[in-house]
């Protein structure tokens, strides 16, 4: 717990100070757009930083303002700095893996912690992307059902399977969304676009779950496949099978089937003196003893 805490306070701060930064005036003006843009990310994280730290919903739920705020303002700034080009590569989700599973991240605590419509229509808007991708338009169909279904997968080695279970009947989707969730982070390695970069061909976060030494190092906010419990709401599936695995974010579907887990020391954290504001207890070792 003094992990999140720790880290929850130092997210919220680096939110204040980079307002703080932008009011008091960004030297390089074209920067600025992005600055706001990775302030917006910077919510985002937050808010798993908090799930993670076993707030309640509604406590999350309230940050998600600031998030739209940032990311408004972002495109504000961003249409008289970015050209079309450098814009659509940026909010395509076709070309660009980081800003397509931002976007299902967000519709899926949109979606489970039933944010407000005035806050949903803002995310529609900002997010765009109509008739792109035929699951994660399928999930936002939840919610609004004049959303336009795409033809096509975006990034089928990591969301493939998510389909499969969209387009499944009933009794076959809780067996269909195990297997994707047990897959899930595996297959978002590399699933970005071939004729990208290497580094970009995997969401930005990806790595924090994959190596402790970075671990270690803070900015882990959890390993979360908000996918797969927003799919579960949506479609109303029996994912009682789900509830137990690592990555299974439950508490987000607020309904009370969470298990509890004894927080532990964990052998990857170093010992610290008591009163340390950053001692870190057991925050992995749930995540360790099942892998």
């Amino acid at each position: 717990m003094s992990y999140w805490n720790t880290w929850t306070v130092f997210s919220e701060s680096s939110i204040d100070a980079m307002w703080r930064q932008i009011n008091e005036g960004v030297e390089n003006e074209v920067y600025k757009p992005q600055f706001l843009f990775d302030i917006a990310r910077r919510h985002a994280d937050l808010l798993l930083y908090r799930h993670s730290r076993g707030d309640a919903v509604q406590a999350i739920a309230s940050k998600f303002d600031g998030l739209l705020v940032a990311w408004e303002e972002s495109d504000r700034v961003g249409a008289k700095i970015w050209d079309k080009e450098t814009y659509l590569l940026r909010r395509s989700w076709a070309k660009n893996l980081d800003f397509y599973n931002l976007s299902f991240r967000l519709i899926g605590m949109a979606i489970l912690l039933d944010v407000p419509d005035s806050q949903w229509r803002r995310l529609l808007a900002l997010i765009g992307n109509n008739g792109e991708d035929a699951v994660l338009n399928t999930v936002i169909a939840y919610r609004s059902p004049g959303r336009v279904i795409g033809s096509h997968v975006c990034f089928p080695r990591a969301y493939k399977k998510l389909h499969q279970v969209l387009l499944a009947e009933p009794c076959d989707r809780p067996a269909l969304l195990l297997s994707y969730l047990e897959g899930w982070f595996e297959g978002l390695e590399g699933a970005g676009c071939g004729d990208l970069d290497r580094a970009f061909r995997t969401p930005y976060w990806w790595k924090l779950c994959a190596d402790e030494a970075h671990v270690m190092k803070g900015g882990y906010f959890g390993c979360w496949s908000v996918e797969a419990a927003v799919v579960a709401k949506a479609l109303a599936i029996d994912d009682d099978a789900c509830l137990t695995h690592v990555n299974y974010p439950v508490d987000l579907l607020a309904d009370g089937r969470s298990p509890r887990y004894v927080d532990i020391a964990s052998p990857f954290e170093p010992a610290v003196e008591a009163d340390d504001l950053a001692q870190r207890k057991s925050w992995l070792s749930r995540i360790l003893k099942r892998k």
